[in-house]
């Protein structure tokens, strides 16, 4: 059974089995972005769950640029890490609304077609309800066939095509 979990500060040793997997493409929901490049050491580790964990913090204003957001790190049943899941509780950036939307996830090479990226998202579509979010914009690339089936079998109603991203609103009570 597919999880979401809290980020914590002791999971390092498989943030870098992650990062060498990726082998340098992006981590969709990460809460990395291109101009940050992760790496594998203690001090960015331990910043980049610090960074994470103040994004979610209500009380805390958003950093310059940034929306408010909770970061999930997508597990299995044995609470192994498979992945990762941004939920942004705004569309309050120009990037956003036209192409990164309210969720973003990604799931780890070896770990992929299991069922984990619909689970993942199922599970999204439950917390942005409990924060009073009636629907959300889901995008992947233009030719992520995999993705775009994936938001589909989770109720995704297709919109359009913008900035090459496919882009899919879900009602979050069909969750």
């Amino acid at each position: 059974m597919t999880k979401l979990a809290a980020p914590s500060f002791d999971r390092r040793d498989e943030w870098a089995a992650i990062l060498a997997e990726f082998d340098g493409s992006h981590l969709d929901g990460s809460g990395t972005w291109d101009a940050q490049r992760p790496e594998a050491t203690p001090e960015f580790y331990r910043d980049w769950v610090a960074l994470l964990i103040t994004e979610g913090n209500e009380r805390v204003p958003p950093l310059e640029g940034r929306v408010k957001s909770s970061y999930f790190w997508i597990t299995d049943d044995a609470g192994i890490w498979v992945g990762f899941l941004a939920l942004r509780r705004s569309l309050d950036h120009p990037f956003l609304r036209e192409a990164g939307g309210h969720i973003g996830y990604s799931i780890r090479p070896s770990r992929r077609r299991e069922g984990h990226a619909s689970s993942a998202l199922s599970l999204a579509l439950a917390e942005a309800a409990k924060l009073g979010i009636e629907s959300v914009l889901v995008t992947c690339d233009e030719d992520n066939v995999a993705s775009a089936a994936t938001i589909e079998r989770v109720g995704g109603i297709f919109e359009d095509v913008r900035q090459g991203k496919r882009r899919y609103w879900i009602a979050t009570e069909a969750s």
